[in-house]
């Protein structure tokens, strides 16, 4: 795979994911935090941890 296509697919599926971690926030009603920039940055690991990250507060 030419380095470019693949990069190219890695930002759009995250900024994908981070459209979704946001929608599903605002649609929920929860605080989304920084979890949208996570999730640009590390991608699946960012929805994972805003889908399973509980505050303690």
């Amino acid at each position: 795979m030419d380095i470019a296509a693949f990069l190219l697919a890695t930002a759009v599926a995250h900024i994908g994911f981070a459209i979704m971690v946001a929608g599903h926030a605002r649609f929920t009603g929860e605080e989304a935090g920084n979890w949208p920039y996570i999730t640009l940055a590390l991608g699946l690991a960012g929805i994972a941890g805003y889908l399973f990250y509980e505050d303690s507060a």
